[in-house]
């Protein structure tokens, strides 16, 4: 499973167990999938997107559970107030035991969130350069608008992250939201010589629609959207 899918599993556990405890707040960085704020709403609780990095995500007033893509899971702030792969596992392992005892299966738990909210599907697009300029200069051609669509649907929105908001702090990264709803976040790595893209895209589930079909829709969507990244980067 990927870090995403990890964490909707997690954060739909600790969701029902503070199910309509609007103090209660799941959260989960801006480059991680939007579901876990449908989960959220799903169970009459709060949600909060961060900056990436756990010292945003930790800090999260009320935050009962928070997690970040790249495999970070805080599932029990009260006792550590960070991520933590131990309870993670611990809770992961737990709940694949009790679908196990129903004759469930945790790939069946991910099919039950998207015949709920719809199928959200990621996948990173990592750029890694020799020459560090190409990091600004794809960043740059981002911004002069160099992409008009993401799998054949126009651009609906485009928000530049270096203007800070009243939720978040100003960084150096975008996001792109096509009119279907799928969307591109586009920033520098913090550690690596990298341009990263975190791309998701989010289709509904019709009644009885066949969940392998559905998902092979998904990777065709989210190869061409990694494309277009490709293209609009130009580096």
């Amino acid at each position: 499973m990927s870090g995403d899918e990890v964490g909707s599993l997690l954060g739909e556990k600790v969701a029902r167990e503070h199910d309509g405890d609007k103090d209660a707040v799941l959260a989960n960085s801006i480059v991680s999938s939007r579901l876990l704020s449908k989960i959220a709403q799903g169970h009459g609780v709060s949600y909060r997107a961060t900056l990436t990095g756990f010292k945003w995500i930790s800090r999260v007033p009320g935050i009962v559970y928070g997690y970040e893509e790249a495999l970070g899971y805080c599932v029990d702030p009260n006792h550590v107030r960070d991520k933590d792969g131990i309870s993670a596992c611990l809770q992961l392992a737990t709940m694949a035991a009790e679908r196990k005892a129903e004759g469930s299966s945790m790939v069946e738990e991910l099919d039950d969130l998207a015949r709920r909210h719809g199928l959200y599907a990621t996948a990173p697009l990592s750029i890694r350069v020799s020459d560090l300029s190409l990091i600004p200069k794809g960043m740059e051609n981002l911004r002069s608008g160099s992409l008009k669509e993401l799998a054949g649907s126009p651009l609906a929105s485009v928000t530049d992250l270096s203007e800070g908001s009243e939720q978040l702090p100003p960084t150096d990264g975008l996001i792109f939201v096509n009119e279907r709803n799928d969307r591109v976040v586009a920033r520098p790595s913090g550690t690596e010589p990298k341009l990263k893209c975190y791309l998701e895209t989010i289709i509904e589930v019709p009644e009885g629609a066949d969940m392998n079909e559905i998902r092979d829709e998904a990777d065709r969507r989210l190869e061409t959207m990694k494309e277009d990244m490709r293209n609009a980067l130009g580096i």
